[in-house]
C-alpha cells in the first residue's frame, strides 16, 4: 500500500477581498480622472488661446480682452474664466497675459476636490 505523503501546499492568485479591493481603488482612480478632465481641457484650450492672442500682438488691454471674448465665444469649453479675468500687464514693449483661476470638483458628497490652474502667455 502507498504511503499517503503530506505536502505543503503554497496558495497562489489573489483572494476574493483582495480583488474587491483592487476593483474599489480602480473605481476610484477612474471616478477622479472622469471628474478632471474636463478641467484639464478647459485649461490647455484657454493656455492656447492665451497664447494665440500674445503672438497677435495686441495694442493694448482692450484688444486683448476682445480677441479673449471673440475666443470664448467659439471655444465652449471655456467657462471658468472671462476676459475681466485676465491679468494683462506691460513688460518692455511686449503685454503680458496671465491668469488664474480654481475649479472644485465634486467626488462623492461631501467630498470635493480643488484644482488651482494658473498661465501665462509665453
Amino acid at each position: 500500500m502507498r504511503q499517503a505523503v503530506a505536502v505543503a501546499r503554497t496558495q497562489r492568485g489573489m483572494g476574493l477581498f483582495g480583488l474587491l479591493f483592487l476593483l474599489v481603488l480602480i473605481g476610484a482612480v477612474v471616478l477622479v480622472g472622469l471628474k478632471v478632465f474636463p478641467t484639464v481641457n478647459e485649461y490647455l484650450t484657454i493656455k492656447r488661446a492665451v497664447n494665440k492672442i500674445a503672438a497677435s500682438k495686441p495694442a493694448n488691454v482692450e484688444d486683448v480682452r476682445r480677441a479673449f471674448e471673440a475666443t470664448k465665444a467659439v471655444e465652449y469649453s471655456i467657462v471658468s474664466i472671462g476676459a475681466k479675468d485676465l491679468a494683462v500687464t506691460k513688460s518692455g514693449d511686449d503685454l503680458v497675459i496671465a491668469f488664474a483661476y480654481n475649479v472644485e470638483i465634486e467626488l462623492i458628497p461631501p467630498v470635493y476636490l480643488l484644482m488651482k490652474y494658473r498661465g501665462q502667455a509665453q
